[in-house]
């Protein structure tokens, strides 16, 4: 079928317009191929997911519960389906078919890739994250990566409902909200931290106006009055980039009475929390980090890339937020929240004492609970 394939579409690329079934008709029968109705709607059916979308990569992208599509060159393709990678029968011919396919979805994304610039990062129309690296720099061949954006979002009772978080452990987050506490929600990657967030801020009241600010589209509150602003990298000639730091500025004039931003990943720290320290109240964020303990560590790395120092990175967190919600993905693929850590500044700086271990049996409350009851309580 690659073979034909090829063929096809050498022959119908010297067609000057759209081909039509007759014209793949044609083309098969000068190849020597069998022509009937059946094999006729299979090559038009190839042609067009090998020249449109993720080609064949698209079942797996639509496949239900698919959060993530891997290619680990021509002979490896994986699918996150929740539980973790999963290998699938499917593979390309060679590693140039790869390269190809990742050209291609680079090009739909308005990017280049090519060996001078052998990686992208960028967003399908559909919405699909795409990042892809060429052959030699990828081993053991061009490595595509695709996250599929959320189909719906998740209520707290919906996690409650799939065992990530208990009835006690709920009431707690919605104490968050509703007592317009600043919050992170750390976890590593995969971890669910996108997904909680949106269940959080479908808690926020219908009469309030949330301001979004994204590297790239995941979150999907169900919440009626959300405005979204997501970043851009820089073009082929290293113009027209928007950067998080440039849209949290810009957030701020919007009138936002919940700013939020998808995820914490550099100098765009300094200008939230410059934020939250000037009335933004309820504002909230995620960040990457292996524990509620890690999170003051992670947070002084991300502020010295916005020229804040470690002494006025730990006076401005503390200042800032109140609370960090853990999340984790255990070895069985199963996400939960884990823990809720209370941000204080101790003589040896700042830190985040566990405040509560959260359970779906309940909740055990650590060193910090009293202060954490106070802040969710009405």
């Amino acid at each position: 079928m690659v073979d034909l394939l090829d063929g096809l579409r050498t022959a119908l690329a010297g067609l000057g317009r759209p081909h039509t079934a007759a014209d793949v008709a044609r083309a098969m029968r000068e190849l020597g191929a069998v022509v009937t109705d059946a094999t006729v709607g299979d090559a038009l059916e190839a042609l067009r997911r090998n020249s449109v979308g993720a080609g064949p990569l698209e079942d797996l992208l639509n496949g239900p519960g698919v959060s993530d599509v891997l290619v680990n060159g021509p002979l490896d393709v994986f699918v996150d389906r929740g539980v973790g990678p999963e290998r699938v029968p499917l593979t390309f011919p060679d590693d140039e078919a790869v390269r190809q396919l990742a050209i291609r979805l680079a090009a739909a994304c308005g990017r280049r890739l090519d060996d001078a610039q052998p990686f992208v990062d960028g967003r399908l129309p559909s919405g699909v994250r795409v990042h892809a690296v060429l052959a030699p720099v990828a081993e053991p061949g061009t490595c595509i990566s695709l996250r599929v954006p959320a189909r719906r979002s998740f209520s707290l009772d919906d996690l409650v409902a799939a065992g990530s978080l208990s009835d006690e452990g709920a009431s707690l987050l919605r104490g968050l909200v509703s007592q317009r506490v600043p919050y992170l929600v750390s976890g590593g990657t995969g971890s669910g931290k996108t997904t909680l967030l949106a269940a959080l801020l479908g808690l926020v009241p219908e009469a309030e106006r949330i301001v979004l600010v994204e590297d790239a589209r995941e979150l999907v509150p169900a919440h009626p009055h959300c405005v979204r602003l997501e970043g851009r990298p820089a073009n082929a000639e290293g113009a027209g980039a928007i950067t998080l730091t440039t849209l949290v500025r810009q957030a701020l004039r919007m009138r936002p009475d919940r700013l939020v931003l998808g995820e914490v990943r550099g100098a765009e720290i300094t200008d939230m929390l410059s934020a939250l320290n000037t009335g933004h109240e309820g504002g909230c964020a995620t960040v990457h980090a292996n524990s509620v303990a890690d999170v003051p560590a992670r947070l002084e790395a991300l502020a010295a890339l916005g020229g804040l120092g470690r002494e006025a990175c730990h006076a401005q967190v503390v200042a800032a937020l109140r609370v960090v919600v853990h999340v984790r993905r255990d070895a069985a693929g199963r996400r939960y929240v884990e823990q809720v850590g209370v941000i204080r500044r101790s003589s040896a700086g700042l830190e985040v004492i566990l405040g509560a271990a959260l359970h779906t049996d309940g909740i055990t409350y650590g060193a910090a609970g009293a202060e954490l009851r106070a802040l969710v309580a009405p």
